[in-house]
């Protein structure tokens, strides 16, 4: 075979395989080009916010368990949130600004070594759901206005008598304790004097202004004490400072889960004491 022939023959198979490829090519679907990959944007700046662990109760005392930090994006953040203080990104100057607002607010509503250990103690004004933020708004603290309001039960009112530390029991009475209220009058023809036992098992509330005794305080000596009376009762007290001094007799820890209410006059279940001061003799009945 000679070499121009060859030539031919080599020539023809490369024209034949570069057909079959271009043929290929063009029979075969075409592939969308990937999409550009997109930049990661980059992350905001969070913030630590005070929250509710779990729903919290009108009246629900607080514990350090019921609350929690929680991140929050800085710019979400509201002037009336607690934060932990930490400063955010320096490049965004407006969340930034709501947020050194919201720490200053909740340096002026918090007291204590820290946000959390701060509102132990206090109670729930409105009621909170989980996860959502603490503020002062919803919560109220000892001393605070609407303080008493919160700590009445449904139904009750808070009554203030006064009273001495002979009236009260040496000032061994504390706000939290229990007592009954008692109060003696001159029997008819005014040779003795009966004691009646107006109200039976009333939450001390506070003695003067103090809602709860201070750190050790074994003693509290005021000259009110605030109590805790049934609305229908709260005539039998008013009734009682109108008809002279009252008397408060603590109660047992033993004793305080027993019924609240009225008392009454000393019945038939009764003994005379004969009491002789400076060569005078006078009775007093009793229970």
């Amino acid at each position: 075979m000679g070499a121009v022939r060859i030539a031919i023959i080599v020539v023809a198979g490369v024209a034949a395989v570069a057909l079959a490829f271009l043929v290929q090519g063009m029979l075969s679907p075409k592939t969308a080009p990937p999409p550009p990959v997109a930049a990661a944007s980059p992350a905001k700046p969070m913030a630590q916010v005070l929250v509710a662990k779990t729903d919290l109760a009108i009246g629900h005392q607080v514990t350090a368990a019921d609350l929690t930090w929680q991140p929050w994006p800085v710019e979400a953040l509201n002037a009336t949130f607690i934060t932990d203080g930490r400063a955010p990104a320096p490049e965004l100057k407006g969340p930034e600004k709501v947020a050194k607002k919201a720490g200053k607010a909740a340096e002026e509503i918090v007291m204590g070594d820290g946000p959390i250990q701060a509102f132990e103690g206090a109670l729930v004004k409105e009621a909170l759901l989980a996860n959502e933020p603490i503020t002062a708004r919803k919560v109220v603290r000892s001393g605070q206005t609407g303080y008493m309001a919160v700590v009445l039960q449904p139904g009750m009112r808070a009554i203030a008598i006064p009273v001495t530390a002979e009236t009260g029991a040496g000032g061994f009475i504390l706000p939290g304790d229990r007592v009954d209220v008692l109060q003696s009058h001159q029997t008819e023809g005014g040779k003795g004097f009966t004691t009646e036992t107006l109200m039976r098992n009333l939450r001390v509330l506070a003695i003067d202004q103090a809602t709860e005794p201070t750190k050790d305080a074994r003693t509290v000596v005021g000259a009110v004490a605030t109590l805790e009376v049934a609305a229908a009762d709260a005539e039998v007290l008013a009734r009682g400072k109108a008809s002279g001094e009252m008397i408060l007799a603590l109660r047992s820890y033993a004793d305080i889960g027993g019924p609240s209410g009225r008392g009454g006059p000393a019945g038939g279940n009764t003994q005379t004491v004969q009491i002789v001061r400076a060569g005078t003799s006078t009775e007093v009945a009793v229970r």
